[in-house]
């Protein structure tokens, strides 16, 4: 027996916290304002979330790639798609406008109409210069005709970046500098100059601006998220201080409530800080989590408390039975949850680590926090009013109570076939499941930012980026001429690929190269030949900076001896992304031998998506060992091995009934999703813990007879059991007002998850323990527990607890 969890400690605690009040409360605030001053060091992610360990090789790839050649996700696109853009008026304004971004010093080069620039060959120093498109600004409508059809029809190395011939689409490039990329100088700019610029010009002009690119789609789902935490807050107070009001008619005891889990989001903000981590888009959820989580604390302490009360009317010995009798139970529970949250520790994810972490230690925080101010507050206060103890007789609850009475003791063959019937159902579903990579899906699809995704997706065929770098493992190994047609044949298969947008490298600057030699002849946009290729080179390598641009840089590294290739992917599924890169890692396989070449994928688009199935497996993990956590946990508590069995079917049944969902709405595996596993398994093995607990010691109050006891477990937990579900399911739901996908199939998924593994405990594990009354729910598997969690001396029948 651990002294830590016997009744003579628990009543040494009650009497510690009645008889040390004062000073346990200015602990209290003391502890919060300490951890208040920590919230300064609270600070939002300024990066996309990295699923895969520092040490990954698919990280250690893209670092590689960033040491070569810089940060890639450092673009914003500027898109317009309207015929009376090229009036003189409106194409000099925007000219203005893309002009106007060169000047703000977050912004190390702009790229757009008004600074493209015409290869010209210059045969009197053998090299080729750069001469402007428009010199100053167009004054006539012929202008921009010649403009026009020089753009769509003379020079295709622009096409398919810059513009789409076809459509007539017009996009504008402005790099960030990359310094700053990942700082909330980035956030700054965006925001408060680019975004109000913007707008200004589409409000002058009448014209429909589409922005896109890395840099702004991170920043404006970012404040989404800042927005969301205060919208989740003050939603998940709302709807769980609703319904603990409609269980108790009173104010006085919903306040108490709504204080403690406030203090509770206080300390959460606050271990978020002195621990300093990121504010990210799975840390955001868990404010309102502790809310959610830690109302039903309060249920079941204020419910004992008031039953108590209602049995003998001594406040000073309802409050000490209240700490000893619930706060072992309570710990149990908040424990198990706890421990759900904890096993995200053991995953190499840091994003998870530090979830785990920060949801465990508040979890025990708001269970400290429930057990000391609740009883204490209780106190200084009045006795309950008459009205505020009906809702420990109302009618509805006993008929609830009385029907799961019936099922069990006249349907058990029912609940077994309907329970068989899910299990096969849900087993079929889920071999449906898909697993997502999808930067974009859980963005909110209604906001304009996810919309002007959309759009560049259907003009330029995508906006995130992958990167394929080319090792030629000698200097300047990039220009000769068999590098050149290697790459020139990976990009033919890119360019046959419709989801990948038209690659850019320094193939096509090889190819402008060789039309600018001919004077700008479009026909002669081709590879030169073997002849060509030494007298086009040396105009190329002669090239090497005009008006402080440099003509490789963008696509070769400084000593020549690196290349890459950058194509945008569309918002397309795993399994197709997949296909894509098997289909080109078969042509880089086929095309560069390895003796000579070292090529590798990369860019964010795949680091995701390597990132999310290396999540999924890790999370898979992660429920495996919460389950095996959990059960052992239970096995110790009850002394029962075989007690794991009976405990975990009603609790792993609703996670496959949930999974078999995922398969037939067609909701896919991803970081938010697979999350729901085990933060249900976490709360839902609560109610077994308290059910077990009260059917041990009813087996020992009524002389081991076991129908007996099964139903006086029933009947007793039963309405906390709903109560705290009813809340639980309703504080979950909080989260399908999210605009963001997954947050939205998390909170939709965990609530489905709480309400199945409701009816199995109150249903399912009833039955099965009279069912396997004599192999499993006998005298020797429970006459001596490891733990107390109901303390023995309980003769409050009515109590449900």
């Amino acid at each position: 027996m651990l002294k830590l969890f016997t009744e003579d400690f628990w009543d040494a605690v009650a009497r510690l916290i009645l008889r040390n009040k004062i000073i346990i409360l200015i602990c209290i605030i003391t502890a919060t304002f300490l951890l208040s001053l920590n919230w300064k060091n609270m600070r939002f992610t300024n990066t996309e979330a990295n699923l895969l360990p520092d040490d990954h090789e698919v990280n250690l790839a893209y670092n590689k790639f960033l040491e070569t050649f810089g940060e890639e996700g450092n673009l914003i696109i500027l898109g317009v798609k309207d015929p009376s853009l090229f009036t003189v008026e409106k194409l000099n304004a925007w000219n203005k406008l893309t002009t106007s971004f060169k000047s703000a010093p977050e912004v190390e080069s702009v790229l757009s109409i008004k600074d493209l620039q015409k290869l010209v060959k210059d045969s009197e120093h053998e090299k080729f210069k750069l001469e402007p498109f428009i010199k100053d600004s167009v004054s006539s409508i012929a202008e921009i005709e010649k403009l026009q059809s020089d753009l769509f029809e003379k020079y295709p190395f622009y096409d398919g970046f810059l513009f789409n011939k076809e459509t007539k689409t017009i996009r504008s490039a402005i790099y960030l500098r990359k310094d700053i990329v990942n700082t909330a100088v980035r956030k700054n700019y965006i925001l408060n100059d680019f975004i109000p610029k913007v707008k200004a010009f589409e409000e002058a002009y009448n014209l429909k601006v589409h922005a896109s690119g890395m840099p702004y789609i991170r920043t404006l789902n970012a404040q989404n998220i800042i927005d969301e935490i205060g919208l989740f807050l003050l939603a998940a107070l709302l709807v769980t201080s609703l319904i603990f009001f409609f269980f108790f008619r009173s104010f006085r005891a919903t306040l108490i409530s709504i204080v403690v889990v406030c203090i509770g989001v206080m300390w959460t903000f606050g271990i978020l800080g002195f621990l300093e981590y990121e504010i990210t888009v799975l840390t955001a959820l868990i404010p309102p989590l502790i809310i959610v989580i830690g109302i039903p604390n309060c249920i079941f302490l204020i419910n004992k408390y008031q039953h108590e009360v209602n049995l003998h009317g001594n406040k000073v010995k309802s409050l000490q039975r209240v700490i000893t009798k619930v706060g072992n139970a309570t710990l149990m529970t908040n424990v198990t949850t706890a421990s759900g949250f904890a096993t995200f520790i053991l995953t190499e994810s840091k994003l998870l680590k530090e979830f785990g972490i920060v949801a465990s230690l508040s979890i025990l925080a708001i269970f400290m926090l429930c057990l000391l101010i609740i009883p204490i507050i209780y106190t200084f206060l009045p006795f309950p009013k008459d009205r505020h103890l009906e809702h420990l007789n109302r009618r509805w609850i006993g008929g609830f109570v009385n029907w799961m009475e019936r099922m069990v003791k006249h349907r058990r063959i029912t609940i077994y076939i309907t329970s068989l019937v899910l299990l096969i159902a849900s087993i079929i579903g889920v071999y449906q499941i898909k697993i997502s990579g999808s930067l974009i899906e859980d963005m909110p699809q209604k906001s304009g930012f996810v919309k002007d995704i959309r759009f560049f997706e259907q003009e330029f065929n995508g906006i995130m980026p992958v990167e394929i770098m080319i090792d030629t493992k000698r200097k300047k190994g990039v220009m000769k001429r068999s590098t050149i047609k290697r790459i020139n044949e990976l990009e033919e298969l890119i360019n046959d690929i419709p989801e990948l947008s038209k690659p850019v490298s320094v193939v096509g600057l090889v190819k402008y190269s060789k039309q600018a030699y001919y004077n700008g002849n479009p026909k002669y946009y081709q590879l030169p030949t073997a002849q060509e290729n030494s007298f086009i080179l040396s105009y190329a390598k002669n090239s090497t900076s005009n008006s402080d641009i440099d003509l490789l840089k963008n696509f070769v590294d400084s000593t020549g001896r690196y290349a890459r290739i950058t194509t945008f992917m569309k918002d397309i599924g795993t399994d197709k992304m997949e296909r894509i890169e098997e289909n080109l890692q078969t042509k880089i396989d086929k095309t560069f031998p390895k003796e000579r070449y070292d090529v590798t994928m990369t860019g964010k688009a795949l680091v995701f998506q390597k990132g999310t199935k290396y999540l999924v497996k890790n999370l898979v993990i992660s429920l495996s060992l919460a389950i095996v956590l959990i059960a052992l946990f239970m096995a110790f508590m009850f002394r029962s091995g075989k007690m794991i069995i009976i405990s975990l079917i009603p609790n792993l049944l609703p996670l496959v009934i949930t999974a078999g969902l995922m398969g037939y709405l067609g909701v896919p595996l991803k970081p938010s999703t697979i999350l729901v596993f085990s933060i249900a398994f976490g709360i839902s093995v609560d109610d077994t813990i308290h059910f077990l607990a009260k059917y041990r010691q009813e087996l020992q109050a009524n002389k081991w007879k076991i129908k007996v006891s099964v139903y006086g477990a029933l009947r007793e937990t039963g309405v906390s059991m709903f109560y705290t579900s009813i809340v639980l399911f309703f504080g979950f739901s909080v989260f399908t007002i999210s605009s963001f996908g997954g947050t939205v199939a998390l909170g939709a998924l965990v609530s489905a998850t709480l309400l199945f593994a409701m009816l199995a405990n109150l249903l399912l594990l009833p039955s099965l323990l009279l069912s396997l009354e004599r192999n499993i729910a006998n005298k020797k598997e429970f006459k001596k527990p490891a733990i107390d969690v109901i303390p023995k001396e309980d003769n409050d029948k009515n109590t449900t607890n």
